[in-house]
């Protein structure tokens, strides 16, 4: 006799995803994970726009629940506590997976050394220049087998539920690398991070250059949070808190875009990382840690 598919729930945080929302959790209900055995738990956090009527219209097909607290980390702490499946998966409100994403992504957790399967990102379709240069920024491959430490992007994320209440959840008082911390906790708890390449989402990037800088900017300033909460724990890998060779980096993207070489994707790199190092100063005089 088979055994029985775990019971999954699929957390979805929204904010004003009026745009997005229904092509989420349309394609979730698409899935081909086995009837009965997955959820789809949404977390209204606090929209003034018709997310909260079109989510209305779903009726008893998902879990609707809300949270006050503004920000990512308290809508999913709100989802997995609500969530009846013994895994918990994430995505975002603006994103779309394949039918067989929950079926990829929670294979690996079979395995109890593996806390958390992060699975691809790729741009919805169709996109520019600057949206396809999104799925350099959230590769999950290098993120999880290039990267030291590895870390894990939330839109596209399973773990078991007992791992993340073990580890604490996310920390509520990150707006941006909540889930860069979180999956740090649950590595020093001593599990292990696997990449699930075929467990597929696709994500509405950024579409313009500001848009990229903006971008950059955020994911600067609360590195600079996340660095001095595990300060200890990076010098293992050689965490340096200023590093020269990122600056050059800029530089050679820019004179690279000037020229016309592997344009637009140097102009795309540059642009993004002059916002994260204008985010990191920012973040080192808000948060007092030098990280540059």
């Amino acid at each position: 006799m088979m055994a029985q598919s775990p019971l999954v729930s699929v957390v979805v945080p929204v904010f004003n995803g009026e745009e997005t929302i229904a092509a989420c959790i349309d394609s979730l209900m698409a899935s081909d994970y086995p009837a009965g055995r997955f959820e789809v738990v949404v977390v209204d956090n606090r929209s003034t726009d018709r997310t909260a009527a079109i989510l209305a219209g779903y009726g008893e097909r998902i879990v609707l629940t809300r949270e006050a607290k503004r920000g990512p980390a308290a809508a999913r702490n709100r989802g997995v506590r609500a969530a009846a499946g013994e895994m918990v998966a994430f995505t975002d409100a603006d994103c779309t997976v394949d039918p067989d994403w929950l079926t990829q992504l929670t294979g690996p957790l079979n395995d109890p050394s593996v806390g958390i399967v992060g699975g691809r990102i790729l741009s919805r379709r169709p996109c520019n220049a600057v949206e396809l240069f999104g799925e350099t920024i959230h590769d999950h491959s290098k993120a999880i087998e290039v990267f030291k430490p590895p870390y894990v992007i939330s839109m596209n994320w399973a773990s078991r539920k007992s791992v993340l209440v073990d580890a604490g959840l996310f920390d509520e008082a990150f707006l941006r690398c909540e889930d860069v911390d979180l999956s740090q906790r649950i590595l020093r708890l001593g599990h292990r991070i696997v990449y699930a390449p075929e467990a597929v989402v696709y994500h509405r990037n950024e579409h313009s250059l500001a848009g990229l800088f903006r971008e950059g900017f955020q994911h600067g300033v609360w590195s600079v949070r996340h660095n001095r909460e595990h300060h200890e724990f990076n010098l293992q890998f050689g965490h340096r808190r200023l590093n020269p060779r990122s600056y050059r980096a800029i530089g050679t993207n820019l004179w690279a875009a000037l020229r016309g070489i592997r344009r637009p994707d140097a102009l795309c790199q540059a642009i993004f990382d002059i916002g994260k190092k204008c985010g990191k100063i920012t973040g080192s005089v808000r948060f007092g840690y030098i990280d540059l």
